[in-house]
């Protein structure tokens, strides 16, 4: 038999019980099963650092959903979760706790040592993330979580780095990098974030070495002047043709430059003259490639100038900048200065300045792998839901440049390349090579950089289902169904997850991206540390129930967009919760069943076939919208489907049939009321989880589990679209005659009699018990025409049906005149002291205008609300 629902739902104590119940029974696991077709998530590993924010109960609600209606609908489902090593946010974190407990650096320790302390922490803090995600009520097959070091995507990240390196698209060259001076390491074109900063324009005098004059060129960077090796001029401009060839003197270093022709420059931009640093500018290096410049950099990784730069040695990059300006301006070389705002690269992590330098790094050849990724875009096999990010992401790939993978971290994937003391060769290698393979020498040293940690998140859809073995998860569920993700890192992983699918499994990585956007606070600002404005979901979960928090989440939730985010939602979302509690526990005190079967259509009353019939267009509406990613709009649906229809109409209606005499008729009644509730369940269930497999348990059922239950579906005998529009237009003329008792104040004790004038008498015949309760009627009549007096009657429309009620039966007129007539006098009263405010000239020339403006206002709705009450006056002495 079923079990009694408490009186009072709390989340609190059921929410842990009813996950330790999933896992306990196996629920979440997902084997190969090929009677059945595949569904599979790989989770967007959040970092070992982390702990849950918004932004991941987002992202995990939605993969949550997806994967529970899935299995519900009898896919074999796999939702692989796992956890990333995020190179600098953890080693930073590690290297904080040895500075501030033991007063150590990374150094004090060695590399070994280090990394043995990274490894013990990831142990220790690493799955604190996985206990939130599980409070959250994430169905994730545990069993299979991976970590992006653990020992299958190492041998997945060594095989990829071998196989590109062996086709000439992984290569070690010395190119201009962006270069944290904070982070101390490179970072990839991604992770650079351009901030709209005011800085300065300083106009500088290159004296011409043969003494004839001299070239002014504009810089915001002097002190990078150092490395100046050369200065460029359009080939086309006439002022500088003669110049070509010769040579300047770069101011402070007194060295002799050359002055070279080069499309690069800009015909008619500036001063027409543009300084060239091959070191320390991108541009200027292709430049100085084409002209064989010398490349000497003059700023170091810490962000100090270096050796190259002369007396300013030693000093801070910004402190350089200062005293050269000072020092240009003295020798008389600083013809002017102008305010400039630019563009300055920062980096994603620390916020710093980046700084472009030349570098010995490891870049993977992008043209050719950019080529796939864009094909399977364009021609629909990658899918992007909302669309309009395919475009993002296709502009990006289009002028992709080559990614730098080599970061100068200890915690990360190692570079498996090792260079030989004696001849230099390199030799990469998926095992530790005992000899160089050019000449043999046992003296190899292993290059001591690791990897982006993007290089191994690039292969997660297919490192963590067992690549590069070839086992029955990677045959069965690859390629994956559905990637979720935030728009912020399309360039950060998507993009970089497709090509390396095309390339390593030769098949897209994922059917579908569903991109979502960030939770926002109720003000519309990112959530940061910063602001002190973030959430913590946790708190959120713990106080008003997970449901709660992940309803709030998706409810009004659109792919691709932000959301704000609202305590009080929270609390309204629980306030549902407890709704679907309460209607539940009057559902079972009312059940004499011990299982659930619909009667046959001929034992089904009108309002269970109105039920039965919205529900069936429900399901069929819920199941479209989720199979189109609308996840805010299948929610909104089932919530107004469960607080309207079926709590505030479908239980009401029943109520006379479950207390009346009639067996068969309260058989039925229990049937379609539990019949119903489950079926809502069922299609609330992967919004809200746990609520619904508590009432479940409590109802009687087939399966053990909703989670493992059935997804409704639409049924052809279950359409009954002639009773639901009749069992409407009831509801309808019910609706509207509250409507117009309430806005007369009319208690529901009063009751009066009602006539419906309709065409159709027979539609509303059949609901005259139903009107006269739900109606306050005293008694119900039907007539095809209206009454030919209608004075003294309050009329009630529809669409297709008029009520007449009248007056003297709904309110004692006497009174309610007299009522009006206070009303008016106190409206009037109101009325005379703005009217003599407003003729008062001093006031009205002397006051702010808004306040004048305010007195107009309230004179307009004072004279309104006469001319309505003095209406409703006549009306009832009509």
């Amino acid at each position: 038999m079923m079990k009694e629902l408490p009186k009072v739902y709390e989340p609190q104590q059921v929410e842990s019980r009813i996950y330790q119940m999933w896992e306990d029974n196996d629920c979440f696991n997902g084997d190969p099963d090929p009677k059945k077709k595949p569904f599979s998530i790989v989770m967007p590993p959040p970092n070992v650092t982390g702990q849950l924010h918004m932004g991941h109960a987002l992202d995990c609600t939605l993969q949550d959903i997806l994967t529970r209606f899935k299995r519900m609908q009898g896919y074999s489902t796999l939702w692989v979760p796992g956890t990333d090593h995020a190179g600098i946010a953890t080693q930073i974190k590690v290297e904080e706790e040895l500075r501030v407990k033991e007063g150590l650096t990374r150094y004090d320790l060695g590399r070994e040592k280090f990394l043995q302390r990274v490894w013990k922490w990831k142990e220790e803090y690493g799955n604190r993330i996985v206990e939130q995600q599980k409070k959250m009520g994430v169905s994730c097959d545990w069993s299979r979580s991976r970590f992006t070091m653990d020992e299958g995507c190492s041998k997945a990240v060594r095989e990829t780095f071998c196989e590109l390196y062996d086709k000439g698209l992984i290569y070690k060259g010395s190119r201009i990098i962006n270069w944290c001076p904070h982070c101390i390491t490179a970072l990839s074109d991604a992770e650079v974030e351009y901030v709209d900063k005011p800085g300065h324009l300083w106009y500088i005098r290159y004296p011409l070495a043969d003494g004839s004059g001299d070239l002014v060129v504009a810089t915001t960077r002097p002190e990078t002047m150092m490395g100046d090796t050369g200065v460029a001029v359009n080939p086309e401009d006439e002022r500088f043709r003669d110049l070509v060839g010769k040579t300047c003197i770069l101011p402070i270093m007194n060295r002799e430059i050359p002055i070279v022709a080069d499309d690069y420059v800009e015909l008619g931009f500036g001063t027409g003259a543009v300084k060239m640093t091959p070191a320390h500018d991108p541009n200027d290096f292709e430049v100085g490639l084409r002209h064989n410049l010398e490349v000497i950099r003059c700023i170091g990784d810490d962000g100090r100038i270096n050796e190259n730069g002369g007396p300013y040695n030693g000093m801070d990059r910004y402190e350089c900048r200062k005293q050269i300006v000072k020092d240009l301006e003295e020798q008389g070389y600083l013809v002017k200065t102008e305010p400039y705002n630019h563009n300055v690269g920062t980096c994603y992590r620390c916020h710093n300045d980046v700084e472009p330098l030349i570098s010995a790094q490891w870049f993977v050849k992008m043209e050719p792998l950019a080529k796939e990724a864009l094909r399977v875009v364009r021609e629909g096999e990658v899918k992007f839901v909302p669309e309009r990010f395919a475009k993002t992401y296709t502009n990006w790939m289009e002028n992709v440049h080559d990614w730098c993978i080599s970061r100068q971290l200890w915690w990360g994937h190692q570079i498996p390349a090792w260079t030989c003391d004696d001849c230099g060769h390199i030799n990469v290698s998926r095992e530790d090579p005992t000899k160089c393979e050019k000449c043999g020498s046992t003296h190899l040293t292993r290059d001591p950089d690791v990897l982006d940690t993007w290089f191994s998140s690039a292969l997660w859809p297919f490192s963590t289902l067992g690549w590069p073995e070839k086992t029955a998860d990677l045959d069965f569920y690859y390629p994956t169904s559905v990637m979720v993700t935030g728009y912020d890192i399309i360039f950060f992983w998507v993009a970089r997850m497709i090509f390396s699918g095309c390339e390593q499994m030769h098949q897209i990585p994922f059917h579908t991206v569903l991109i979502h956007g960030l939770v926002r606070d109720d003000k519309g600002r990112k959530m940061s540390k910063s602001l002190g404005n973030g959430i913590d979901p946790l708190e959120m979960a713990e106080k008003y129930g997970a449901d709660a928090l992940r309803f709030n989440l998706i409810t009004g939730n659109s792919p691709g967009n932000d959301t704000r985010f609202y305590t009080e939602k929270c609390e309204a979302m629980r306030n549902f919760a407890n709704k679907i509690w309460n209607a539940s526990r009057f559902v079972m005190m009312n059940l004499t069943i011990d299982k659930c079967e619909l009667p046959a259509a001929d034992a089904l009353a009108p309002e269970d076939k109105w039920v039965l019939s919205k529900l069936n267009t429900l399901v069929k509406e819920v199941t479209e919208n989720l199979d189109a990613y609308e996840i805010g709009v299948a929610s909104a649906k089932v919530y107004d489907f469960l607080w309207d229809t079926y709590c505030d109409w479908y239980i009401e209606l029943t109520k006379t049939r479950l207390q009346g005499e009639d067996e068969g008729a309260k058989l039925a009644a229990q049937n379609v009321l539990c019949f119903v509730l489950t079926e809502l369940l069922k299609l609330l269930h992967p919004f809200m989880p746990f609520i619904t497999e508590e009432i479940y348990q409590a109802l009687p059922h087939e399966e053990q589990f909703i989670m493992t239950s059935r997804w409704p579906e639409y049924r052809a005998d279950l359409a009954f679209p002639e009773e639901e529009a009749a069992m409407e237009a009831v509801m309808d003329t019910i609706k509207a005659i509250r409507a117009r008792r309430a806005e007369m104040n009319v208690p529901p004790s009063r009751k009066a009699e009602v006539l419906i004038v309709t065409a159709t008498p027979d539609v509303y015949a059949q609901g005259r018990h139903f009107i006269q309760r739900l109606a306050y009627a005293s008694e119900v009549k039907f007539a095809d025409a209206a009454p030919a007096d209608v004075s003294g009657m309050v009329t009630a429309v529809t669409h297709n049906a008029t009520a007449y009620l009248p007056l003297s039966e709904l309110v004692d007129i006497a009174a309610e005149l007299e009522r009006i007539r206070k009303e008016i006098e106190k409206a009037q009263n109101g009325l005379r002291g703005v009217e003599q405010k407003l003729s008062n000239e001093k006031f009205v020339s002397r006051a702010p205008e808004a306040v004048v403006n305010a007195e107009r206002e309230k004179a307009a709705k004072y004279k309104e609300l006469i001319a309505k009450l003095e209406e409703s006056a006549k009306a009832m002495q009509a």
